[in-house]
């Protein structure tokens, strides 16, 4: 075999490592940077979908689309006693609450015994809860997980949707929104 041959197939040999490079740094860079676009619903500034769920909770009734609309602002929060971060937000929105805001729940792929240890413990801010016990109102409402929190206005029109958990720093621009949409 020629010198020439040799570096040819010691170069061949270094390829499949420098691939494996260049993909190890696109995926680092991939981490680093990700994809911060969120999924917004397409209902935003649409009624509410039809929905009529029954009760998730002995306490509470059930939740139907048909109780909207009613002139009182307010929001749905869609959770379930599994999520970690619905955990986090249950202060906040039981604060909500406590301020007069009427806080609906849908309650995603629950069992009744682990929302009743759920709601046991960290309270119960919900107005109503529906059990969407194959997640159909939330796919419906374009829901891309728990906690997702959707501001209802007056006449039940979707105004806003909140991914991720409410923070007690967005108490106050919360309540000025849903003010307005009186």
């Amino acid at each position: 075999m020629s010198n020439n041959q040799a570096a040819r197939r010691n170069w061949l040999l270094w390829v499949p490592l420098g691939v494996v490079v260049i993909l190890a740094a696109m995926f680092i860079w991939a981490l680093r940077h990700g994809d911060d676009r969120l999924i917004q619903s397409h209902w935003i500034d649409k009624p509410l979908p039809a929905f009529d769920l029954p009760a998730a909770a002995a306490d509470r009734p059930g939740l139907a689309s048909r109780n909207f609309g009613d002139g009182q602002p307010r929001l749905l929060n869609v959770f379930a006693s599994w999520c970690i971060p619905c955990r986090v937000e249950a202060p906040t929105l039981a604060e909500l609450q406590r301020r007069g805001v009427i806080v609906e729940g849908v309650a995603i792929r629950d069992r009744p015994e682990d929302l009743a240890r759920f709601l046991g413990e960290l309270g119960n801010p919900y107005h109503a809860i529906g059990a969407d016990e194959r997640s159909q109102l939330a796919l419906a409402l374009g829901s891309s997980g728990v906690p997702e929190t959707f501001l209802i206005d007056g006449r039940g029109v979707i105004r806003e949707q909140i991914q991720g958990a409410i923070t007690p720093d967005m108490v106050p621009d919360l309540m000025a929104k849903l003010e307005r949409m009186r």
